[in-house]
């Protein structure tokens, strides 16, 4: 809710999101990830959240969220693993950050569009 009462929209609610999250400090996050998953128009219409240094994308803006989306992992060995939680579907493994994000935009679910104010199970 806005602070007159009425209800924010999704996109205001994911503008939000992303600008709390593209001001973590590199304890939480590297700074890059967010930032070039925020470059991409459509990774910027998802819902982000973060967690143990992972940035999560929903479809939609409340919880449970969706996780069928790809999330990227740092490789020891240099590197990045891009995955899909529902299925555990690894998409692939990529050298840049960049990449990865790339990969995780070409590996949207049909149909992917802007978060939805609302769960997983609205969509």
């Amino acid at each position: 809710m806005t602070n007159n009462g009425t209800p924010q929209d999704a996109a205001d609610i994911v503008a939000a999101e992303w600008q709390s999250i593209l001001a973590y400090d590199e304890d939480l996050i590297d700074p890059v990830v967010p930032r070039t998953a925020y470059a991409n128009p459509r990774l910027r219409g998802l819902f982000p959240m973060v967690s143990h240094g992972t940035l999560y994308l929903s479809r939609c803006t409340r919880f449970p969220w969706t996780d069928d989306i790809g999330t990227m992992r740092k490789l020891v060995v240099g590197g990045y693993r891009v995955r899909r939680e529902s299925d555990k579907t690894v998409l692939g493994e990529t050298e840049t950050v960049q990449e990865a994000i790339d990969l995780i935009a070409a590996n949207l679910p049909e149909g992917c569009g802007p978060a939805i104010d609302g769960t997983a199970d609205d969509l």
